[in-house]
């Protein structure tokens, strides 16, 4: 049971740095920093985007509306954090004891 808890917890992990790119890419991509011209950075985004906005669609359609800024990348890297840390590290605790 540790090594599945171990996995999950490495995924998690590797989510929140998808998203923490994904959050930069799309600060780089308004700012015209990266050119979206360019196939490699199209697809990137395009996948980034495609990763990121499933999770990320339900969080901004319960959050009021801030204007040009979108905080949701935030509260789902908060609920990941919650759900890595309390759920599975506090669940699996106990087992090693």
């Amino acid at each position: 049971m540790i090594p599945l808890i171990n996995f999950i917890v490495m995924l998690i992990n590797l989510y929140i740095w998808v998203i923490i790119i994904s959050a930069v890419l799309s600060w780089l991509i308004a700012f015209n920093v990266v050119n979206m011209q360019n196939s490699v950075v199209h697809m990137i985004a395009d996948f980034l985007y495609r990763i990121t906005e499933p999770a990320l669609r339900p969080i901004r359609q319960f959050l009021p509306n801030l204007g040009g800024i979108d905080i949701s990348p935030i509260v789902l890297i908060l609920v990941l954090i919650f759900i890595r840390n309390v759920v599975l590290i506090g669940w699996a605790v106990p087992l090693f004891i």
